[in-house]
């Protein structure tokens, strides 16, 4: 990873630099004298470790006999010099089976999940993304040929990355779902909540577009800038559709006359709305110092979805009104038709 030109900054948890004495077992020596690993791991256990040899009982008190080297006996590593194994022939020394050699051991295990983990920590070159750095990690990885008892994963900012990137259409789509629900719920209507959310494409593709002009990859924070424009970009229709159905209502006028005065009406709170959302992003865009990597982003992606969908939506949503609300007239139209034809058969019927 250090070698490879998308990390930079890699670092590892591993401290292996605690001193440890390392015993190396000669086997077929140990198969001279007739004994095996089994001999050596119970007369290091008893040298160095504890055991209950037996019991003593008196009136009051039970006392347990523990077998162990004396304290004189582990000094240091010439201890191992003293320890002896119980041979065919008489004991033998450790030393004449086993040599010993000093080494390295880690001075603390980390673990994860009850499992040994070791955490590798790295931070992406200028203009590499996660999705780059995750590619490259499993190629890493494959090459690497680890069995299949080491298992890998990701954790902090690359985690949620991870978990994101695979739900990034379920989100979406459930946001819209959400979003439908609530207008079909406020207009009593299945029609005009699509009126109101045909001006979320608008924004999605200025957000892409200011995302690719100022050179920046569509991450997580650029996806939760989108589905906050969800519900920024919205209420332009909003305004204008709920200002129409109410003439539209209470004043008898026709769809297109209803929707032209909206237009004319509610121009200025949208551009004044849109122009405080606007300059309430511009300093996450253009923000610098710590952290302003994960900001800017989100800035940009505001400021780029609210100026494309402002300038296409005052045109576009009058138009899908109006196609909509003829679309639901005729449909009405057909149901009134459907139902009267199905009257005069049921009549006819009758006096039959």
């Amino acid at each position: 990873m250090a070698a490879n030109h998308l990390f930079k900054d890699v670092d590892s948890d591993i401290e292996e630099r605690g001193l440890e004495t390392m015993v190396k077992v000669d086997r077929d020596a140990l198969a001279r004298y007739g004994l095996t690993i089994k001999d050596v791991d119970a007369a290091l256990g008893s040298a160095f470790g504890q055991s209950q040899a037996s019991t003593i009982y008196q009136d009051k008190n039970q006392y347990h006999v523990v077998l162990e080297y004396g304290p004189d006996w582990l000094n240091g590593t010439d201890a191992l010099g003293k320890v002896r194994l119980p041979g065919k022939d008489g004991l033998v020394p450790l030393l004449s089976v086993a040599t010993i050699v000093p080494a390295f051991a880690p001075l603390s295990v980390a673990h994860q999940g009850q499992f040994a983990a070791v955490t590798i920590s790295f931070n992406l070159a200028q203009g590499v993304s996660l999705s780059q750095a995750q590619a490259a990690l499993a190629a890493i990885k494959a090459g690497l040929g680890m069995p299949s008892s080491v298992v890998s994963g990701f954790q902090g900012t690359a985690k949620m990355f991870s978990d994101t990137a695979g739900n990034q259409i379920v989100l979406v789509l459930a946001a819209l779902a959400a979003l439908y629900i609530v207008l079909g719920m406020l207009y009593e209507s299945l029609i005009h909540p699509l009126t109101i959310l045909s001006t979320l494409p608008s924004a999605g593709g200025g957000a892409l577009l200011a995302l690719m002009a100022c050179g920046m990859e569509f991450s997580v924070i650029a996806l939760i800038g989108v589905l906050l424009l969800c519900g920024i970009v919205k209420k332009n229709a909003i305004m204008m559709i709920d200002f129409a159905l109410e003439a539209a209502r209470t004043r008898n006028l026709p769809p297109d006359k209803a929707i032209y005065e909206a237009c004319l009406l509610r121009f200025r709170p949208i551009m004044m709305t849109t122009a405080a959302a606007i300059l309430g992003a511009v300093p996450l865009a253009l923000g610098h110092g710590d952290g302003a990597e994960i900001r800017q982003p989100l800035g940009v992606t505001i400021v780029g979805g609210l100026l494309v969908s402002q300038v296409l939506t005052l045109y576009t949503t009058p138009v899908v009104y109006l196609c909509l609300d003829r679309l639901s007239r005729r449909f009405n139209q057909w149901r009134k038709n459907r139902r009267t034809l199905r009257q005069q058969g049921d009549n006819s019927l009758a006096e039959l």
